[in-house]
């Protein structure tokens, strides 16, 4: 088995099994994999044949030294966002083919799920990866960089991106701009609008998510 360019943290399948899908869970600005796994954990036992992999991003965050970041926010020049964007976005890749390899999965088999600028960075992840995997969920997130991104598509996966109405840390608006952007590059995008809900992933949310995953493997609920 490869070793990961990213320390993770895993939630194992409830199966006992060979993992069958492949879920991975980009925490947000100061964040970490552990933090996030908790999403993870509340899914575990509707996907029992999932394995959830959580990466901390490869930077320990500015702001703080105990949580990791996946770009430095530091600067508000465009250009040099991206730039950093981008050395995280092909590290984020390289974490999703050494998964696929490590559980000899396809890539129809993988999702990335992803909040605030894990969203950000698994959105263009996904979408500049000449893989395409099953697909992507995104909560409170935005695209990093429309005009860079319209010359590096290579993938169209699934989309659902989520955001709280009263999210100020990052705008609503944004994912009204992520719908249309996508939408017009023939992306298949779903959205959903949280009332009264700030910079978090609400109940309705991880629901939403859940039954978008089961959906996307095609796994049928039994009751």
């Amino acid at each position: 088995m490869t070793n990961y360019n990213l320390s993770v943290t895993e939630v194992s399948p409830l199966s006992k099994n060979k993992p069958k899908q492949i879920i991975v869970l980009c925490h947000g600005y100061g964040g970490s994999g552990k933090d996030i796994s908790s999403l993870a954990i509340k899914w575990q036992r509707f996907l029992p044949e999932a394995i959830f992999l959580c990466p901390n991003a490869p930077e320990i965050c500015s702001i703080n030294p105990n949580g990791f970041q996946w770009f430095n926010l530091d600067s508000e020049k465009e250009d040099i966002i991206l730039e950093k964007s981008i050395l995280a976005e092909e590290k984020l890749i390289t974490f999703l083919n050494q998964a696929l390899n490590n559980f000899n999965l396809e890539k129809e088999n993988l999702a990335l799920v992803g909040f605030s600028q894990g969203c950000m960075i698994s959105v263009q992840a996904a979408i500049k990866n000449k893989l395409q995997i099953s697909c992507v969920i995104g909560f409170s997130g935005k695209i990093i960089n429309q005009k860079h991104l319209s010359k590096n598509i290579n993938s169209k996966p699934k989309m659902l991106l989520m955001h709280g109405d009263r999210d100020t840390i990052v705008s609503p608006t944004y994912l009204l701009e992520a719908k249309e952007y996508l939408s017009n590059h023939g992306i298949n995008v779903k959205i959903k609008m949280f009332k009264n809900c700030e910079h978090t992933i609400p109940p309705e949310g991880s629901s939403l998510g859940l039954a978008f995953l089961k959906k996307s493997f095609m796994i049928e609920t039994i009751f």
